[in-house]
Formats: structure tokens, C-alpha cells, sequence
């Protein structure tokens, strides 16, 4: 809440309105209440948050430990955490008794792993019986403390959520996947009083001295009203004996022998997914379920076609009779670091229905997708055309033909860049030369448009060579100009969306500070003029047009850049000039390429600025480079800008930032990758 800003914003209630959301899971932290300095300003908090949504006609489900181990004095293995959140819980429910749904714990299996099988999160214990303590203590919370809400209100609901997948093996494993099966269940059956004598683990519990707990929470029990399933691709798994087939990264070991443990959806055809999940559930238990957490990292695309594929799923399996209260557009605001589970605090984010990197939060394309389906309609969006890359891997067949974007250049790095990243994403393209659109003929384009019928056009064609341009300025501005404003006029009559790009060249440098879109251009040189005046016209045009201002690339794939020429020449022993008075933005185009494609399926529109966060000289980028792959950078020679016997005149401090969101990933980031992916 405080990462994404959502504590000090009331409007984002406002926005989730706007989705069509009937209820919305709240946070009401035990954790949080017994650290706050003032309580009472803390509840006031709460008290204007969950009025607001009361007004809005959504319903809370108030969650009250969430992946957490109580306040600082209790953790999951103390005996009186269960007596310390009942009491939170009573103050919550005395303070809010028209609140119906809750949820104490989340996922308690899941945290009881992490934090005492793993040793991943507090208090970081690594055995079993602490495991099955930290576990037993939370259902003992969970327990009392829907005992105390009730004690409020009769009628209120537990939702137990739990992240629920399958775990498949190998023969020589099998016995661990049957282990891993029964265990999934252990929360459910737990607060549902069937661990009993006949339960699997039975025997093996009471031998770790938890005999007479089991036997109290069979005598009573507290089954959940609503079972809320989590289910991510990574929730199925499977486990191999065969090592040398998965990195080390995999490798583990088990009471049975060695073993990797992979995401089931990356090796075998057809793992059991949400479907499964929700189909074995719904015949332990016959309990009315909700999708509770489909949150999928990646990108823009392959996000929606999950939230998709859980929608129909739940759909389906509703029309079959099966009690589906709802599907969870989790999360909201996207979340942080869950690439590490929270082990570090590496500021990695994820963007969810709402990307909160600016100054507002900005809807993506979930948005709309959430808006249609709270209206009972279906989702249409052309990236929808194609499965999602779980479902390519097995051959799935789109259910209608796809429809294309277009790429414009396909000789230069953009242009193959964005074609490789679009199929890698499973986004259908078309990838044009000049023998097939040709910008300097207005018929061209309108006979490619016509033919194509792109839902959108990305235009990587342009005039590059800054230098040259100084002697071509006729050539220059046709191309960058001319062309560029001609595409964009016809996509405009289309109602195509349109992306063109522009240069750090537009300004000139007099700035003590990062340029962002609102600096007006200065250019000093033909191309940067060439890139201002075409700027200008798309930007004052009415339509869906896009323009990504950006700067210096670099990328592994393409040895004309100025980081591919700098390795080069290191590694061949060679001294490499580089100005070292002249600060940029280095750009990594892998990078820009993914965050431009997810600007376009978000239909955004006006001027973005994209670049690496950091900003140093030509010479500074030159040695960070050569530093990440371990080369002599003694061999960098930083020069004034003024030796390089450069023709066009250049900014001297041009470096980009965005008033819009800073959605680039920092330029440290880049260069590792860039150093890693030419290391392999």
C-alpha cells in the first residue's frame, strides 16, 4: 500500500468503481495496527477507506495477515499468535459489523512453507515439524478469529484462500508428487475438521506431538463458506530425477533421491491448470469456490490472455453447476519483488489493471478487458487472437484468424527487434521493406494499410545517419518528416494506431536537468530538426497516435551500435574514442521494445520519453560496459566532443526522464543483461 502509493490516494477507490467491481479484497493488517504509532489515526484511516467503498456499492473482504507472522513479539511458531489475532479480529468486527467476508490468514500452506520448511521468510526455520506447527498455529487463528467476528456478526463469511496447483513426477518420484498432492489440502482439511484418523498424515503428525491439537480442531471446526483458489502457471509442478535435464537453478532433494522441480506447464502437454485445480476442489470439498489470485508476470499480452483463460474457465465450469462465486483481477496495482518472493528489496514492479509509475495511476489494457466482462461481454482485443504461450507451446489453435500489426523498416535494428520481440509474444506481425511500402509514395501506404488491415502500425523506418544528414537535408526530412507524417495521416483516417519514433537529438542541452515530454525542443543539427517538426504534427493531429522519444540504443543483436563497436574493439585490444563531455540516456532496445508494445496494447496515445534510468557521458557508459564483461577499460580514451570529428552538433547534456512513468527498468539492469546475454 505504500510502495504503490494507495495510501495516500482516496481516488483509487474512485477508479476501482470504474472497473465494474463488486467487491474488492482489503487489507486491515494485524501487523500494521500494532506498529502504528497512533491506532486510532489508523482506524480513522480505514474508517474513510471501507465508508468509501460502502458508497461505491463495493463489497469488502477484509484480509488480516497476509503472508505475515504477526507483530514483532509473536511469530508463526508462538503459541499465543492465534489469541493475538483474535483479538485484532474483535476490534475489526466491532468497528465494521456490516463487513460480511474475510479472510484472517491467506494462504497459510503456502506461508508456513516459505517461512518454516524454506527458511525463506520469518521466523526462517527449515524443518518439518516447524512447518506443521506454523501451519496448525494459523488455522488455530483463522479459528478464533472468525469465532470473534461471528460473536459480531453470525452471518459472517469465512474465504479461505490458498494457492492450489498439482504436482506431477517422474516414476522415480512419484512417491514425493503423491506427498506433495496430499499436502495441498492440509489448510482446507484442517479448519474443515477433516484431519482425522483416517487422513493421510495422520499417523505422521501425531508422531511430532500434534495428536491432541488435531483432535480439538476436528471437535471444531471451522470450514470455510467460500474456497478462494489461487493458481498461477508456476503452481503446477513437476518434479524429474533426471538433474542434467534443468539448470541447477531446479535442483533440489527429497527423502526419495535428488530431483528437480520445474514448472510443469514448461515440460509435460497438458498440466492439470486452473481447471484442474478448480474440478479436484469442487470434488473434495462441494463448497462454493472463488478464483481468488490469476495474477500472471509477464507481459502485457500474455496478462490478459490469463485473465482471459480464467474468466471462461470459471464460465465453463459454472454453466457444468459448479458454485464460481467470482474471478480475481489480482492485483489491482501490481505488485513488488515477487520475482524474489520478497527475499530482496530490489524495487523490481510488476503493473497489474493499473501501472502506478507515473504521476496517476494509468489503466492498461486489463481495464477495459475487466469493464467488458462486468458488463457480460466477451473481451476483444487482437492480441486475444493467439493463446497464451502455454497454450502455443502444445499447438493450440487461435479461434479465428489473427489480426496483424504492422512494422514499418524492416532492414534497421528497430525493425527487427520489434519483429523478434513480437514473435517471441505470439503477436501476429507483418514486417514491411521498402519494395513493399515505400513512405516517399502516399499510395504505397494506403495499398499496404488496405491490404494488411493492421489494428496497428509501428513505424522503425526513418533516416539515422545523424552526420550524413547535415549534407542530405532534403533526404533527411522526407524520410523523417514527410513519410512519418504521411503514415500516420493514413492510419489516422483508418482509425489505426500509430507509433512513431523521435530523438534525444530534439533538444540542445542547455538544460541543468533530465528532459521530460513538456521541454520544448531546441534542435542543433538537421536530424534533430527533422524529428522536432515531425513530433510536432503528429502530436497536434487528432487519432490514436503514439510517439516514443528515446536515445542512444544499444543491444546485443545488432554490431552497429556504439556498445556492440566499444566490445569489439576492447576485446580485440584496440583503444575505443568516446566523447566523455556529452550525457545521455543510453537506451537498451530490448527494452524499449517491450515497454513500447505494452504502450500500444494499452492504446496509449501523445509523447513518451523511453530510456534507461541514468544518465552519464558517452566515455562512463563506455567503461561500465567493458567493466560488466571484465574487459581492459584502461583502453577507453574520453575525448571532448569536440575531436570526435562529428559533423552535426550535438547536445552536451541531453539525458531523458518521463513525466508520464518511469517504466523503463534502470540502466544498471540493462547493462547486466547486455553483458550476460553477450557472455552466452
Amino acid at each position: 500500500m505504500a510502495l504503490s502509493g494507495h495510501e495516500a490516494r482516496t481516488d483509487d477507490l474512485d477508479r476501482f468503481a470504474g472497473l465494474g467491481l463488486t467487491a474488492l479484497r482489503y487489507p486491515l493488517l494485524w501487523e500494521t495496527f500494532a506498529r502504528a504509532r497512533n491506532p486510532e489515526r489508523l482506524w480513522a484511516w480505514h474508517d474513510g477507506r471501507l465508508s468509501r467503498l460502502r458508497r461505491l456499492g463495493i463489497r469488502p473482504i477484509l484480509g488480516l495477515v497476509h503472508h505475515g507472522s504477526g507483530p514483532h513479539g509473536t511469530d508463526l511458531l508462538d503459541k499465543g499468535f492465534a489469541a493475538g489475532l483474535a483479538r485484532h479480529a474483535a476490534d475489526a468486527a466491532r468497528r465494521y459489523p456490516w463487513v460480511r467476508d474475510w479472510t484472517p490468514v491467506n494462504e497459510p500452506l503456502t506461508t508456513a512453507r516459505f517461512s518454516a520448511l524454506y527458511g525463506l521468510w520469518y521466523p526462517h526455520r527449515r524443518d518439518e515439524p516447524a512447518f506443521w506447527l506454523a501451519l496448525i498455529n494459523q488455522i488455530d487463528a483463522i479459528r478464533a478469529a472468525m469465532q470473534a467476528i461471528r460473536a459480531v456478526n453470525p452471518a459472517a463469511r469465512l474465504i479461505q484462500t490458498e494457492d492450489l496447483g498439482h504436482t506431477g513426477a517422474t516414476p522415480q518420484r512419484a512417491p514425493q508428487a503423491y506427498f506433495d498432492n496430499q499436502r495441498r489440502w492440509a489448510s482446507w482439511d484442517l479448519l474443515a475438521g477433516r484431519f482425522a484418523d483416517s487422513h493421510p498424515f495422520w499417523d505422521r503428525l501425531c508422531g511430532m506431538g500434534f495428536q491432541q491439537r488435531l483432535r480439538s480442531l476436528e471437535a471444531n471446526p471451522c470450514p470455510p463458506d467460500i474456497m478462494g483458489i489461487n493458481h498461477y502457471l508456476t503452481s503446477d509442478r513437476f518434479l524429474d530425477h533426471r538433474l542434467d535435464r534443468y539448470p541447477a537453478t531446479t535442483h533440489g532433494a527429497c527423502s526419495y533421491g535428488p530431483l528437480a522441480d520445474v514448472e510443469a506447464v514448461r515440460v509435460t502437454d497438458q498440466p492439470p491448470g486452473l481447471e484442474g485445480a478448480l474440478r479436484a476442489c469442487w470434488d473434495r470439498y462441494g463448497v462454493p469456490m472463488a478464483v481468488t489470485e490469476i495474477h500472471n508476470g509477464c507481459t502485457r499480452e500474455e496478462q490478459m490472455r490469463w485473465l482471459r483463460e480464467a474468466w471462461e474457465v470459471a464460465g465453463r465450469l459454472r454453466a457444468e453447476g459448479m458454485a464460481i462465486e467470482a474471478v480475481t483481477a489480482w492485483s489491482l496495482l501490481g505488485s513488488y519483488d515477487w520475482d524474489s518472493l520478497l527475499t530482496r528489496d530490489a524495487g523490481h514492479y510488476e503493473s497489474g489493471v493499473f501501472d502506478i509509475r507515473g504521476a496517476v495511476p494509468r489503466e492498461t489494457a486489463l481495464a477495459p478487458m475487466l469493464r467488458l466482462m462486468a458488463g457480460g461481454q466477451v473481451p476483444d482485443h487482437p492480441v486475444l487472437d493467439v493463446a497464451g504461450w502455454w497454450r502455443r507451446h502444445a499447438r493450440a489453435i487461435p479461434s479465428r484468424p489473427a489480426r496483424p500489426l504492422l512494422i514499418v523498416g524492416a532492414t534497421g535494428t528497430l525493425g527487427q527487434a520489434f519483429a523478434g520481440a513480437c514473435r517471441l509474444r505470439g503477436i501476429d506481425h507483418v514486417l514491411t521493406g521498402r519494395g513493399m511500402l515505400d513512405l516517399f509514395v502516399p499510395a504505397s501506404i494506403d495499398r499496404v494499410l488496405d491490404d494488411v488491415q493492421p489494428w496497428a502500425v509501428i513505424n522503425c523506418a526513418g533516416w539515422v545517419r545523424v552526420d550524413e544528414a547535415e549534407e542530405n537535408e532534403q533526404a533527411c526530412l522526407a524520410t523523417n518528416f514527410t513519410g512519418s507524417v504521411d503514415l500516420a495521416e493514413a492510419c489516422r483516417r483508418r482509425g489505426v494506431h500509430y507509433t512513431g519514433f523521435s530523438s534525444d537529438l530534439v533538444f540542445d542541452g542547455l538544460s541543468d536537468r533530465a528532459y521530460v515530454e513538456s521541454d520544448a525542443t531546441a534542435p542543433l543539427n538537421i536530424y534533430g530538426i527533422s524529428k522536432a517538426r515531425a513530433d510536432d504534427v503528429l502530436l497536434a493531429a487528432r487519432g490514436r497516435t503514439l510517439v516514443v522519444r528515446t536515445a542512444s540504443f544499444f543491444s546485443p543483436y545488432d554490431t552497429q551500435n556504439f556498445a556492440a563497436r566499444l566490445v569489439t574493439s576492447l576485446r580485440a585490444g584496440r583503444a575505443f574514442h568516446a566523447a566523455g563531455d556529452c550525457i545521455t540516456s543510453p537506451t537498451y532496445v530490448p527494452d524499449l521494445v517491450r515497454a513500447t508494445l505494452d504502450l500500444i496494447i494499452d492504446d496509449e496515445t501523445g509523447l513518451w520519453h523511453l530510456a534507461n534510468g541514468g544518465a552519464l557521458s558517452w566515455a562512463d557508459f563506455a567503461v561500465g560496459i567493458g567493466t560488466a564483461l571484465d574487459l581492459p577499460t584502461d583502453l577507453v580514451d574520453a575525448r571532448p566532443a569536440a575531436s570526435m570529428g562529428w559533423t552535426a552538433r550535438r547536445p552536451r547534456h541531453a539525458p531523458m526522464s518521463s513525466e508520464r512513468g518511469l517504466i523503463m527498468p534502470s540502466l544498471t539492469s540493462a547493462v547486466e543483461r547486455f553483458a550476460a546475454e553477450l557472455g552466452r
